[in-house]
């Protein structure tokens, strides 16, 4: 794929949202054909150890929509061998004109030990796995050109892993130091489109209650996660009791419309090409609200 043009297809904001594998279909489906509606140029899904698989649940989100370019948040490696995600990367992008993005990840120790693997070595186990993708052997019907993938990276050598083996890099639960880190890492041309928590609530207990209670304490029990953190003057202090205010203010856009405008532009100023905005929502809710809200402020950036 030419150099950004990725990035010109994906739009400057897309949505990052965890909460769809956890929803019936017709109701996922109804929040991806909202979420085009509202004009985000993507969206982007997790894939947990409980949660809906990967590419069926992104061919569902790609039969709900039109123009939308769905992304895996990411599809974990130890979930299905590298030729069963080589053949269905090629069967979605064939089937819905290459709106599909594959974002690959080596997970967490936690995760992968629950489904049974032993978490060792995540770099390797990534080069491996892409090795073993380019061999696999596919006879289906390939597009061109072939669906891009990028990778879920946090430290500079899997950032260099995706930029030499991938069309660039999908950060997670990053401040915006790491995106101009990884920019520096990733060079010019590789994506670079880091996920970045919102919450529209301007009251600080309230908001930082809310950010700890549905997103920071979970993500701070993951050792990949707070490793990376440390590397930006982040410390044991930081990581109790959900988060300190620091660490929660570092992590989660709260406040009005504007504000969340300004750190997406943030991350965009640091060397961003598309930020994928994830909606903290009380008791699992789906946030939709938050995004429609936030629509006339982040798609014109």
């Amino acid at each position: 794929m030419p150099e950004k043009a990725l990035a010109s297809r994906i739009g400057r904001v897309g949505v990052w949202h965890g909460g769809l594998g956890r929803e019936p279909a017709a109701t996922a489906r109804r929040a991806a054909a909202e979420i085009e509606q509202l004009g985000y140029g993507a969206l982007w899904f997790g894939e947990g150890p409980a949660t809906k698989e990967a590419f069926t649940h992104a061919g569902l989100l790609l039969a709900a929509t039109e123009r939308l370019t769905v992304a895996t948040g990411i599809a974990n490696i130890w979930g299905r061998d590298a030729a069963a995600a080589n053949g269905a990367a090629h069967t979605l992008a064939e089937a819905y004109d290459g709106r599909f993005l594959l974002g690959l990840g080596a997970s967490h120790a936690p995760i992968v030990n629950l489904r049974g693997h032993t978490y060792t070595k995540p770099l390797a186990a990534m080069r491996a796995y892409l090795d073993a993708m380019d061999r696999a052997p596919y006879e289906g019907p390939i597009t061109d050109p072939a669906p891009p993938r990028v990778l879920a990276a946090l430290g500079p050598k899997m950032l260099e892993l995706a930029r030499d083996r991938a069309a660039g890099a999908h950060p997670y639960f990053v401040p915006t130091e790491h995106t101009a880190r990884a920019r520096e890492t990733l060079g010019h041309g590789p994506l670079l489109a880091p996920e970045q928590a919102v919450l529209l609530e301007t009251d600080p207990a309230k908001a930082r209650s809310l950010a700890r209670e549905h997103h920071t304490r979970f993500y701070l029990e993951l050792p990949n996660y707070v490793e990376n953190l440390r590397r930006f003057g982040f410390d044991d202090d930081d990581f109790t009791g959900g988060g300190s205010d620091r660490l929660v203010d570092a992590l989660v856009a709260w406040g009005d419309a504007d504000t969340v405008r300004r750190r997406v532009q943030d991350h965009l100023d640091a060397g961003a090409d598309h930020v994928a905005v994830q909606p903290v929502a009380a008791n699992r809710g789906l946030g939709l609200d938050q995004l429609r809200e936030l629509a006339p402020a982040l798609l014109d950036l």
